[in-house]
């Protein structure tokens, strides 16, 4: 495929993604318009031109603070072609979060809709400290030029703006300096220190593990429709939404996850393939009434979130539809591995499964004698395979750390080998919390707790309330200060995306605790209980 009136171009593995699809297929539906793939490129290689007039090249950084809309993955594109990196800012932040990843990762563009009708994009960027966006040359709004007018001065905080429409003007860039063994993709992941880590891959790596997700799951065979509710600021949506576009397959985008919305999308345009985590599933069964709502939904793989829908994968079985387990991290992409359909629902609950590549490679050491263990043995997985990150972006360290002498990635989990070649996770090693669809570092939301005036200390862990996982701080007051609950748990709504923010927080004059050779450890396990309990009877 090529641009009308230019020659034909030499691409690279991630603009192949558009370039091997039938030029007039439908690539990307958004409720109002259908994007063929030859638009895709074409439009993509414009929003390439753009940034380029920005001055953007290859590796440089290209903040992406979208939605779920069309133009997410034509910056994502227009960045490989560049050979730039995309950094996914996740929609749910605030502007603590906002501003830190816009300064360590150096981005010197953001892209934005301040105008999104679901998500005050305009007021959390107004409120983004002036020093974290020191480094930010300009900032392209999405919408209309009537929108972007509407945008108060304050939310630019005196950069530069440019209007994405006027791309759209421009003339596609033919041009491809991006290669295959450039950067060109940025995830934030909490892990357990206080800032995300910035997971950085690069594109024959992410081009390769679509095509692999593809093949695992039968995506290009005729008929296959995906629904793309995850959203694609999360490794989950945006390796779903590659593997749809490498199988040629039909994507039905929606801005947000709406079960109502979900649900007549799935029925009228009988989409056959989705994945999402356990609660979105519940609220798609919820809202259907009918014993077999979605007849030809095929396929749904999930992650588990909620303990309290530890049966999600059964109901589902109940109401004819397939749901499979899986597994995967931002450092070896989502969809790595996935349990096959044909076993029963008991397997399929687990997560883990078979690698999706055939060139994976999965063992299981023992995390205080270091042997590796036999099928059966619960140890630390270490996983190898060529869709693993290439670093930590601006961390060597933690990139060391993270992989052993010969390759593999130390991922922090439990779980053990099954004897039929798959594998099965049981739980994070460390005291990362799982919240709202994401694993979140307590660290990151204990600093935000910290950082009000009337706290000396934190601690936070995660318990279910009304049926779902929530924070719950614990605090030592600052001397001759009192803790303010409800002024606290305003001071991170401000700062945290809205799943972070404690539910509760209660003063202690100490943390329980166990001392050790090793020193002081503060007991988790005790403050779970304590904050089961102290919800409970309040």
């Amino acid at each position: 495929m090529s641009i009308p009136g230019e020659e034909p171009r030499v691409s690279n593995a991630l603009l192949a993604l558009l370039e091997d699809a039938p030029s007039a297929a439908v690539a990307v539906s958004d409720g109002q318009r259908e994007l063929s793939f030859g638009e895709l490129l074409d439009d993509s290689a414009r929003a390439a031109a753009g940034l380029a007039a920005l001055g953007i090249g290859r590796g440089d950084r290209v903040a992406v603070w979208l939605p779920n809309i069309p133009a997410w993955l034509l910056v994502f594109f227009a960045c490989a072609r560049l050979g730039a990196i995309a950094v996914s800012v996740n929609t749910r932040f605030r502007a603590h979060e906002v501003g830190d990843i816009i300064a360590r990762s150096g981005a010197r563009v953001l892209v934005v809709w301040p105008d999104f009708h679901g998500i005050d994009f305009a007021g959390i960027l107004a409120a983004v400290d002036d020093a974290a966006l020191a480094g930010l040359e300009h900032i392209v709004t999405y919408g209309t030029a009537d929108e972007a007018a509407a945008v108060p001065a304050s939310a630019l905080c005196g950069v530069p703006v440019t209007p994405y429409e006027s791309w759209q003007a421009l003339a596609p860039l033919a041009a491809v300096n991006g290669s295959d063994a450039d950067r060109c993709v940025i995830f934030t992941t909490s892990g357990t220190t206080r800032a995300p880590k910035f997971v950085c891959h690069v594109q024959r790596t992410v081009a390769a593990h679509a095509r692999d997700v593809v093949a695992a799951l039968a995506l290009d065979r005729p008929g296959t429709r995906v629904l793309q509710a995850l959203p694609l600021c999360g490794v989950f949506g945006f390796t779903q939404a590659l593997a749809s576009l490498a199988a040629a397959a039909p994507m039905d985008m929606l801005p947000v996850f709406d079960a109502a919305a979900a649900a007549h999308c799935l029925r009228t345009h009988h989409v056959t393939h989705m994945h999402g985590v356990d609660d979105m599933i519940a609220a798609l069964l919820d809202h259907e009434p009918q014993p077999e709502p979605f007849p030809a939904l095929e396929f749904i793989g999930y992650a588990a979130f909620n303990p309290a829908l530890e049966d999600i994968v059964e109901r589902a079985a109940a109401r004819g539809v397939t749901v499979c387990g899986l597994y995967g991290m931002s450092e070896c992409h989502a969809l790595f591995a996935i349990q096959p359909p044909e076993l029963p629902p008991a397997e399929r609950r687990k997560g883990g499964g078979r690698p999706v590549s055939p060139a994976a490679r999965i063992r299981v050491r023992d995390a205080e004698s270091g042997a590796l263990l036999s099928a059966g043995d619960t140890g630390e997985l270490e996983i190898s395979g060529p869709s693993l990150f290439a670093e930590y972006f601006g961390d060597a360290q933690a990139t060391a750390a993270a992989l052993t002498d010969d390759g593999y990635l130390r991922t922090g989990d439990l779980g053990y080998l099954e004897p039929d070649g798959r594998f099965c996770y049981v739980a994070r090693m460390g005291d990362v919390l799982r919240l709202g669809g994401f694993l979140v570092s307590p660290l990151e939301i204990e600093s935000v707790v910290d950082a009000h005036g009337t706290v000396a200390a934190s601690q936070v862990v995660a318990v279910t309330l009304a049926g779902r996982m929530r924070p719950v701080a614990f605090v030592l007051a600052a001397a001759t200060e009192a803790v303010n609950e409800a002024a606290i748990i305003a001071w991170c709504g401000e700062r945290l995306a809205s799943y972070k923010v404690p539910a509760r927080v209660f003063a202690l004059d100490a943390f329980p605790a166990t001392a050790s050779a090793n020193g002081t450890k503060i007991q988790k396990a005790r403050l779970r209980e304590m904050a089961a309990s102290l919800s409970a009877a309040q």
